[in-house]
């Protein structure tokens, strides 16, 4: 399991073709999945000094990796001052949303008409890794970043694994309340069972399944996010 994770990771990483040289990229990729899976909460202050110490680089390529993650709206940049993980943000999440469905839907669709059996294959392989961490709480994380990867793989079976950067990049928000809502009962199931759904629409090679799929898939209440920021306020952007 851990070696198939290490390749998605890595596969995410050159095909997402962020220009961030590899010590600035290791950086960005660890902290960014810190702050999504909520290791690091909003409001928390983050040291360079102590970071420099912890990745053992120098300032050059941490500071490369905080200014591309200020980019992301994952953290708040105070020159000379602080340097501070943003609060979750409602405008953002409706845009993420928006933007999400826009894409996926796409790709679903270009996806279902154009036979992929080893995209299949792939994606049903992330499942069963899935499947074989899900109960563990303990490998919470490495579920959510399987969970981006299985995403990640249809936009670059389709050569736009440049689109998935861009999504990627504009999705923190998102991404961090869906990381609160994987603790709720029964939600990796869901999610799995989401992407099980999708993979058979595209093997059946019906686009409406497919797309119906996909947006199921990503479909949300429309008070899901007060749901979260109702026990998580300290979360939350006022």
């Amino acid at each position: 399991m851990d070696s198939f994770l290490q390749s998605a990771l890595n596969a995410m990483q050159q095909g997402r073709g962020s220009g961030l040289p590899a010590a600035s990229g290791r950086i960005y990729d660890d902290l960014r999945q810190r702050i999504l899976s909520l290791e690091l909460v909003p409001g928390t202050s983050l040291s360079r000094a102590e970071l420099a110490k912890h990745y053992a680089v120098s300032q050059t390529p941490l500071r490369d990796a905080l200014q591309r993650l200020e980019q992301d709206s994952l953290i708040k940049i105070y020159p000379q001052s602080k340097t501070l993980v943003t609060h979750i943000d409602h405008d953002r999440i409706s845009q993420a949303l928006f933007l999400r469905r826009a894409l996926e839907t796409e790709v679903c669709l270009m996806l279902a008409t154009t036979p992929q059996p080893f995209l299949l294959a792939q994606l049903r392989a992330v499942i069963e890794a899935q499947r074989s961490v899900s109960a563990d709480t303990a490998k919470l994380r490495q579920f959510q970043e399987l969970d981006e990867y299985f995403h990640f793989l249809m936009f670059d079976a389709l050569g736009r694994s440049d689109l998935h950067s861009l999504m990627r990049s504009r999705t923190s928000d998102l991404d961090r309340v869906r990381r609160l809502q994987t603790h709720s009962s029964g939600q990796l199931d869901l999610i799995l069972q989401g992407h099980v759904d999708v993979t058979d629409a595209l093997e059946s090679g019906d686009a409406a399944r497919a797309v119906a799929a996909l947006r199921q898939h990503l479909e949300k209440p429309d008070d899901w996010v007060l749901t979260y920021q109702k026990r998580f306020p300290d979360y939350f952007a006022a």
